[in-house]
């Protein structure tokens, strides 16, 4: 990313599963390092998940070149894979989801900084 660029905004939507609640809320007070690290070094930024009744929110923001490539080398990290398998069952992804996505992308429709 070049300096003239702005990162990319995301947000995401997904269900937590009532039963899975403290749980999932106690593996984020202490997310490992290896997926920290590897957030980072896909160029995320920013990303925080916020939560409201049975709904999690997700916003973060991309700084790399090939967004493509990195979810890519996200996927490939076995840690990361590791930490995937836990929270998946937690997790009630929306019905209207595109196809391939596991949280659901929104669109972004006002900003202000």
């Amino acid at each position: 990313m070049d300096s003239n660029s702005k990162p990319k905004r995301f947000g995401q939507v997904i269900g937590l599963r009532d039963e899975f609640r403290e749980e999932y809320i106690r593996y984020h007070s202490d997310v490992w390092p290896e997926v920290l690290n590897t957030i980072h070094e896909c160029n995320i930024r920013n990303y925080t998940i916020f939560l409201r009744g049975d709904v999690m929110f997700a916003y973060f923001e991309y700084i790399g070149d090939d967004f493509e490539a990195d979810m890519q080398k996200m996927a490939a990290d076995a840690k990361t894979q590791e930490w995937w398998a836990i929270m998946g069952p937690m997790q009630q992804p929306l019905e209207d989801r595109a196809e391939g996505e596991w949280w659901a992308t929104m669109d972004e429709v006002f900003h202000t900084d």
